[in-house]
């Protein structure tokens, strides 16, 4: 995890806000602890590892911006792509999107004792996935697999301390974080966000090629 601050974060920021605006999502700049949720998918189509990044950022209690970047997967682990897949249709990927006001903070995997923790979860709306069918650990993204609707699609972590090695089964289409100890500042944050502005929360999910000009 890096906490980024000062002339980097507002770079970030900066950046962000033009790539956002430009395919006509919202940015939240006003405000302090006003979140923006960004995941950012690599291009590796192979599954399994933890390659992609999830990024808070926000304005702090000074009113000057704040990044903080998590290492995370936002695609399905190998688990539930080759081995045990939950639905006949094929695997859920999360298209990419803006899911305005879809995300609450609510106890992720609640009939799990040994696993259910505080996140944020599908609670507000619906999502677009891909259907991925094929049983191997290539992710594909056909246009004519997708799907909206309530899929459970939540951001939680992986282990309960320390950090994962694989995504294996901690995600069957959840974006899930590495490791736990960035997941705890992660969570941190949101929950001053929902003490100032409610339990409502935008995740917006682009693609590595986004930021390339």
């Amino acid at each position: 995890m890096a906490v980024i601050k000062g002339l980097h974060a507002r770079l970030i920021a900066e950046r962000l806000s033009v790539i956002m605006k430009k395919k006509g999502y919202v940015f939240f700049d006003k405000g302090s602890f006003n979140v923006n949720i960004v995941g950012v998918r690599s291009g590796e189509s192979k599954a399994n590892k933890f390659d992609d990044m999830i990024l808070l950022v926000y304005r702090n209690k000074k009113g000057t911006w704040e990044v903080v970047s998590s290492t995370a997967t936002t695609d399905p682990g190998k688990h539930y792509l080759v081995d045990s897949p939950v639905n006949d249709r094929g695997t859920a990927i999360l298209v990419p999107n803006q899911y305005r006001g879809v995300y609450r903070v609510d106890i992720h995997a609640k009939s799990n004792k040994n696993f259910a923790h505080e996140a944020l979860c599908q609670r507000g709306g619906v999502l677009s996935v891909w259907r991925d069918n094929n049983r191997d650990d290539i992710l594909d993204h056909n246009p004519e697999s997708i799907e909206e609707g309530w899929f459970g699609v939540n951001i939680h972590r992986s282990k309960s301390s320390g950090a994962a090695n694989y995504v294996g089964a901690y995600s069957a289409g959840c974006q899930v974080f590495k490791n736990s100890t960035d997941f705890d500042t992660f969570m941190d944050v949101v929950n001053k966000s929902k003490d100032k502005y409610g339990n409502s929360f935008t995740y917006t999910l682009l693609e590595e090629e986004d930021f390339e000009d």
